[in-house]
């Protein structure tokens, strides 16, 4: 059972290798149209499915693309019938809240869980159909096409949430540096702007999608309550909710984010401190099982033959 596990975790190490090199080919071979940058909810039908499902003409495409681009057609297709419907539109938001890794959308990301499904399987049964018999062969290629077809999803929830982690942040900073803005008699959406041309992180990545949602015409409050859509921050949702509040009842924009600012430093700190109390906990695991060992080893090792042979006399 050992050597059989031991075979499981090196056809998924493969196949998370295969799949990194996936990621790659894919984002060279596919450039983001520039209406991803906007959120869905503004574009019409039309530019939806543009975004969506890019048209390829065999003048524009070259010979690799020719070649790699109908094999990933079928995949995303046999993705779309695997997956259901609720599971493909959480997809997109997951997509969105990591801007789109690669330049992925979501047809491609669901043909690159099933690409990385089959891998896996077929690493699998090579590496298991030479020592046991065909039905263990088969029952770990199944459960590595399983286990492969959920790889993506792991990695593209680790994305969301370190991109949230970052935005979460950095919105203290960006917040001081607006207010400093406002002060100086610059308006809410040039202050946003000063953000976005200042620094080139997550959070100015999306404040310019908002001020180009306010460009094509979006109210500034529906601009930004997508914003909070997007990133699913609480921070920025709590942010969005009191500027969106601020702007109906006419409150001076300075002080609410004069406000805002020292309540997010706020939560920053607690949030640190309650990082630093949780390490002693997760630094527990790792001293029992490495650590402690290696003590005892030390202490313990020069004294172990007279022991062994105090038992032997004894």
């Amino acid at each position: 059972m050992t050597g059989s596990t031991t075979l499981l975790l090196i056809s998924l190490a493969v196949s998370g290798l295969l799949f990194s090199l996936m990621m790659i080919v894919i984002s060279r071979l596919r450039s983001p149209s520039p209406l991803e940058r906007v959120p869905l909810e503004v574009l019409s039908p039309a530019a939806r499915m543009q975004v969506e499902v890019e048209e390829w003409t065999p003048q524009q495409a070259s010979k690799r693309e020719r070649l790699l681009k109908p094999f990933f057609r079928r995949l995303q297709r046999i993705g779309e019938r695997l997956t259901p419907a609720k599971n493909i539109e959480r997809l997109q938001m997951q997509l969105v809240r990591a801007n789109h890794p690669g330049g992925l959308s979501v047809a491609d990301f669901l043909g690159l869980r099933v690409l990385v499904g089959i891998l896996a399987g077929i690493v699998a049964f090579m590496a298991t159909f030479s020592q046991y018999d065909v039905v263990m062969a088969l029952l770990f290629t199944l459960i590595s096409f399983i286990i492969g077809l959920y790889l993506p999803n792991s990695w593209l929830n680790r994305r969301v949430r370190a991109r949230q982690k970052a935005i979460a942040r950095a919105l203290p900073d960006a917040l001081d540096l607006m207010t400093i803005c406002v002060e100086a008699g610059l308006g809410f959406e040039a202050a946003m702007q000063k953000v976005t041309e200042k620094w080139q992180n997550e959070l100015s990545e999306e404040l310019q999608t908002a001020l180009n949602e306010i460009r094509l015409g979006v109210r500034r409050g529906e601009a930004m309550r997508h914003l909070a859509e997007r990133v699913d921050v609480p921070e920025v949702s709590s942010f969005v909710a009191v500027i969106v509040q601020a702007d109906r009842l006419g409150v001076p924009i300075g002080n609410v984010l004069h406000t805002q600012s020292a309540q997010m430093r706020m939560r920053r700190r607690q949030r640190a401190e309650e990082e630093a109390h949780k390490a002693p906990i997760k630094m527990l695991f790792p001293l029992v099982l490495f650590i402690f060992p290696a003590l005892f080893a030390v202490i313990l090792g020069p004294a172990a033959p007279r022991i062994v042979q105090l038992l032997d006399l004894g």
